[in-house]
C-alpha cells in the first residue's frame, strides 16, 4: 500500500509540475499568443486600393506609425478601421473596398509591430496608435461626428476605447463592431478553460466595462459559428450597451467570413440610416 501511495504522489507531483510549467510558459509568451502581426506589407496599389495613400504619424511615445488614408467624398463620413490581431492593414484592403466605392473616407489604422512599423504591440500601445491616428483627423479638421469607428475582432476593443475617450466632449458619429468580445479574459477562457487567465493576462481589453459609455449609435454583427470569439460574448456586450444600438446575428458565419454573408451591406445600411438622421454629415 505504501508503494502505491508513493507512486500516486510521484505522478501527482509530475502532473502539478507540468501544469505549472505550461502556465509559466503561457504567461511569458502570452503576447506572442495574442498578437500575430505580419511584417510583410506592399503598397496600397499592390493590395488593390490604389486611391489610398500611406501616412506616417508620430506616436506620443516616439514611434513612427504608418496608416493608410483616403479623404472622404463630399458630405461623406470617414470609416476609421481598427483591424484584428493578425496580419496588417494591407490584409483589410478588400474589406474597405465597399466603403471606398461608396465614397467614404478611409483611415486604416496601423499598429506598432505590424507591417513596417517598429515597436511591439501591447494594449496600451494599440490605444496610443489609435489616438495618434484620430489626432491626425482632428488636425485635418475632420470632426469626430463625421467618424465611423469600425473595430474588427481585437480592434473592437480599440474602437470602443477611442469612442469612450471622445464621448464626453465630441462624440463620434457611430461605432461598428465586427465579432466583438466582452474582455480578453472572457475570450481567453473560452480557449483555455483550465488556465487561470484572470491572474495571468497583461492586456485585458475590458470592453464590457466601457461599452455603455460610448454615447454614439452602435452596430454589432457576429457569426453564430465563430470559433475564435464565441457569439455569446458579442451578445453579452450588446446587452450592456446603451441605446441607440442594433445588431445582426449571422447564422452560420464564422469569425473571418462575415462579408461572405453580406455583412458589408449591413454596415453600409446602418451608416446610411444614421446619416439620414444627421450622423456623419459635414457641418457647414
Amino acid at each position: 500500500m505504501h508503494g502505491i501511495l508513493q507512486r500516486i504522489m510521484i505522478y501527482a507531483g509530475v502532473i502539478v509540475a507540468l501544469y505549472v510549467f505550461v502556465v509559466a510558459m503561457m504567461y511569458l509568451g502570452q503576447r506572442k499568443l495574442l498578437y500575430h502581426p505580419s511584417r510583410t506589407l506592399g503598397t496600397p496599389a499592390a493590395h488593390g486600393i490604389a486611391e489610398v495613400v500611406p501616412i506616417k504619424l508620430k506616436s506620443t511615445d516616439g514611434l513612427t506609425i504608418t496608416s493608410w488614408f483616403r479623404a472622404a467624398g463630399t458630405n461623406k463620413p470617414i470609416l476609421v478601421y481598427f483591424h484584428g490581431n493578425a496580419g496588417n492593414v494591407g490584409d483589410r484592403a478588400s474589406k474597405v473596398r465597399p466603403f471606398l466605392d461608396a465614397g467614404y473616407g478611409i483611415l486604416l489604422v496601423g499598429y506598432r509591430g505590424y507591417g513596417l512599423n517598429s515597436g511591439s504591440p501591447t494594449e496600451a500601445g494599440l490605444y496610443a496608435d489609435a489616438a495618434t491616428a484620430l489626432d491626425f483627423l482632428m488636425r485635418t479638421e475632420i470632426a469626430p461626428d463625421h467618424w465611423i469607428l469600425y473595430g474588427e475582432s481585437l480592434g473592437t476593443a480599440v474602437a470602443v476605447e477611442m469612442a469612450v475617450r471622445f464621448a464626453k466632449s465630441t462624440p463620434v458619429g457611430a461605432v461598428v463592431l465586427e465579432a466583438p468580445f466582452t474582455s480578453m479574459i472572457d475570450a481567453a477562457k473560452s480557449h483555455y478553460p483550465y488556465i487561470p487567465v484572470n491572474l495571468l493576462l497583461l492586456d485585458r481589453f475590458e470592453t464590457i466595462a466601457k461599452i455603455r459609455h460610448i454615447d454614439s449609435p452602435l452596430f454589432i454583427f457576429h457569426g453564430s459559428a465563430d470559433a475564435t470569439v464565441p457569439q455569446t460574448l458579442g451578445k453579452r456586450l450588446f446587452d450592456e450597451a446603451a441605446d441607440p444600438k442594433s445588431a445582426k446575428w449571422i447564422d452560420g458565419a464564422g469569425h473571418s467570413n462575415l462579408y461572405e454573408y453580406g455583412a458589408d451591406k449591413d454596415v453600409l445600411d446602418f451608416i446610411k440610416r444614421k446619416r439620414s438622421k444627421g450622423v456623419g454629415k459635414v457641418k457647414n
